[in-house]
């Protein structure tokens, strides 16, 4: 197992889905583990379990990542409470399953400042600590839907391609410094994702290809500290994004039948 003693690790969307495993997981490798969520009484759960894994203090702070005002405040609380963060997980995200013409801007420019925005805030502040400490690693949960668009998912590749396109030149930007970026692609995951996006008919059709949450929350653990530039699962989706910018047209064909399930 990966040893993470001595390491404090800041994990937003920490109440649920693969922020909650990685959490988990960090805690059992011995880290001091920070949740934040706007579920309070989830996070406190999670918080709790983390402390009795790792035999230390862990971290729960409510938090809207949506809104910048208290994302420097929270911040500022956990460098004054813990001292550092060593490891950051922006695992906070949602998706809505909508034709583009048809999702309303309230749920475009929510998702934006989601799951875009907040990483950005986040990776700006915690970004110039680590700058300043000398070390640190950056973990950026994007998706496969930002490398293979498939329909209905027009808005959400969209704030997902972006976070990969962010993730790729801060990753360059930082590395001089010492810090590490690394982008995580997967394809579904069994969380309660498909739940909130109100797609669990979807969730269904492709159970096959549905993720581990806890298997990925290892991976990304065992990631923290290394060169690691990218985690892509699952493998035959991480192939297909791979072959689809070099055959655009039968990548489309796929994309729009095989890959689209909603």
């Amino acid at each position: 197992m990966t040893n993470m003693q001595g390491k404090v690790i800041l994990i937003t969307g920490g109440s649920s889905g693969i922020g909650k495993a990685v959490a988990l997981t960090a805690a059992a490798a011995g880290a001091t583990v920070i949740v934040a969520a706007r579920n309070m009484s989830a996070l406190a759960q999670v918080r709790s379990e983390a402390a009795r894994l790792s035999g230390q203090s862990a971290y729960a702070y409510a938090l809207d990542v949506s809104d910048p005002v208290a994302i420097e405040s929270t911040v500022g609380q956990i460098i004054s409470t813990v001292g550092k963060i060593d490891y950051l997980l922006n695992a906070a995200g949602f998706g809505v399953f909508e034709e583009a013409l048809n999702t309303s801007m309230r749920i475009t420019e929510s998702m934006f400042r989601t799951n875009v925005l907040g990483t950005m805030y986040l990776c700006r502040l915690v970004g110039r600590q680590m700058v300043t400490q000398g070390a640190g690693h950056i973990i950026n949960i994007a998706s496969m839907a930002g490398k293979i668009p498939t329909p209905k998912s027009a808005v959400y590749a969209a704030s997902k391609a972006a976070v990969i396109a962010y993730s790729d030149a801060l990753r360059m930007e930082l590395k001089p410094a010492g810090v590490l970026v690394t982008t995580v692609n997967p394809g579904p995951v069994k969380t309660n994702f498909f739940k909130v996006a109100q797609a669990e008919d979807y969730a269904a059709r492709i159970a096959l290809f549905a993720l581990d949450p806890d298997k990925l929350a290892a991976r990304i653990v065992r990631a923290y500290g290394r060169p690691v530039r990218e985690i892509n699962a699952p493998f035959v989706m991480a192939a297909a994004a791979k072959i689809y910018p070099l055959v655009p047209h039968l990548g489309d064909y796929f994309a729009g039948t095989i890959f689209n399930r909603k």
